[in-house]
């Protein structure tokens, strides 16, 4: 996970349907990149980077696992 620049930010609002000039992507990407910073050390051994949408499907098949114990 790395901070994100100003042209990444720009490419992603595009992308979004909501370009934004290189002086908005430039104060996004400073607004946004400490909390980057910040996740850095953790990144990719959180439980919630799985893909979300598999959330109801595992808790489905936890669910019928406690239902015949």
């Amino acid at each position: 996970m790395t901070r994100p620049t100003a042209k990444e930010i720009s490419a992603m609002a595009s992308v979004a349907g909501l370009p934004v000039s290189a002086d908005v992507a430039a104060r996004i990407a400073n607004s946004i990149g400490p909390a980057f910073e910040g996740l850095a050390p953790v990144a990719g051994t959180l439980p919630f980077d799985l893909e979300p949408a598999s959330f109801p499907l595992v808790q489905a098949a936890n669910d019928s696992k406690r239902a015949t114990k």
